[in-house]
């Protein structure tokens, strides 16, 4: 039974003998860590917990021989090559009056920072996208009778001259109305079928390379143990596409992008949280984005490009967010990476 809760915990909790050898290590544990218990047991604490910083140091040592907990808070730990930020505590266990063996509890903060910024950045798109659909329907309106208009007057006309000016009309406002219709984003839900996620990156990919024309490298980085996931291949291809394509253009064309496809594990979208997620980089060597305009990326209208509509990216992110997915953003200079993350269904759990 303590067992069963243990491992439906989100803090990692890990046991050590008096050597300091791990014994024990829950669900939340091994996700941390990024590896099985099966390999993790055995390993000593030095192993496990190496600090970023030469000065902090664990002396779970102390904490054994003193029978004193051992707790530090926002402490930086180097795991598979990543630094996280933590909250230790290590609780000494007495049995027969002596310590015997020693729980840590690992709280990562990143994670709920990571949570808190998504359920931030989904409330702000939400309103966002209300307003940007409330101000589209309010200029549809008038652009429909302004081109019935127009077109009733073209009929009129005799002179050719002047119904040059009632086609100019005409096309101007097919273009806001094809405008209005991107600003809107999708307007039907998604046709769900179970796909392999690499064929929606190798058709991304096999475009991208036709419009490239030779100039731009791209590498494949797969996990082919990724299961099928259950979503609308069209949308996807057109979201994926969207990221690609200002890749390539922040690239100007040339450079190396990434497209790199991997399973997390335990992974919290918005407030649910999925066993199994898969995630799709789309990585390039670009100049990177500014700091100022990494909080509005996904804003409908906002773009570094003089001719960009900054649309791309918002319709990307209603495109997934209609899948129960996320996309996020890291960037800096000559590194920008998009992450996909769409939820494995319970089938594949």
């Amino acid at each position: 039974m303590y067992k069963k809760i243990l491992e439906h915990l989100n803090e990692a909790v890990l046991l050590f003998d008096r050597q300091l050898k791990l014994t024990y290590i829950n669900t939340a544990g091994e996700v941390l860590f990024a590896d099985s218990a099966r390999h993790l047991l055995g390993s000593s604490a030095m192993e496990l917990f190496k600090t970023v910083d030469s000065e902090q140091r664990l002396d779970l040592e102390q904490c054994l021989q003193m029978d004193e907990p051992l707790v530090d808070r926002e402490l930086t730990l180097d795991i598979m090559n990543q630094s996280i930020t933590v909250n230790f505590s290590a609780t000494p266990v007495i049995n027969d009056d002596q310590v015997t063996e020693i729980i840590v509890e690992l709280q990562q903060l990143d994670r709920h920072l990571r949570i808190s910024k998504e359920e931030q950045l989904l409330s702000q798109q939400s309103t966002v996208r209300m307003l940007v659909r409330g101000l589209a329907h309010e200029i549809k309106n008038p652009l429909g009778g302004l081109r019935g208009a127009a077109q009733l007057l073209d009929l009129e006309l005799d002179d050719p001259e002047l119904k040059e000016y009632t086609q100019i009309i005409i096309a101007e406002s097919d273009r806001l109305q094809g405008l209005m219709d991107k600003m809107l984003g999708p307007n039907k839900l998604p046709n769900k079928a179970l796909l392999n996620i690499h064929e929606v990156v190798e058709r991304v990919r096999q475009l991208v390379l036709i419009e490239a024309n030779g100039k731009l490298s791209v590498i494949q980085d797969y996990d082919p143990s990724i299961p099928e996931v259950f979503a609308d291949k069209n949308q996807l291809i057109q979201a994926v596409l969207n990221i690609v394509r200002n890749a390539v253009q922040a690239m100007e064309g040339s450079g190396i992008l990434t497209l790199k496809t991997r399973v997390c594990r335990q992974m919290t979208i918005g407030r649910k949280r999925n066993k199994l997620t898969a995630k799709i980089d789309i990585i390039d060597t670009g100049p990177g984005i500014d700091k100022e305009m990494m909080s509005k990326v996904f804003y409908p209208m906002i773009t570094g490009r003089a001719s960009g509509t900054g649309l791309g990216l918002s319709i990307a992110q209603s495109l997934i967010n209609q899948h129960d997915g996320m996309i996020e953003c890291d960037s800096q200079p000559g590194r920008t990476v998009f992450s996909i993350y769409l939820p494995l269904e319970n089938h594949h759990e």
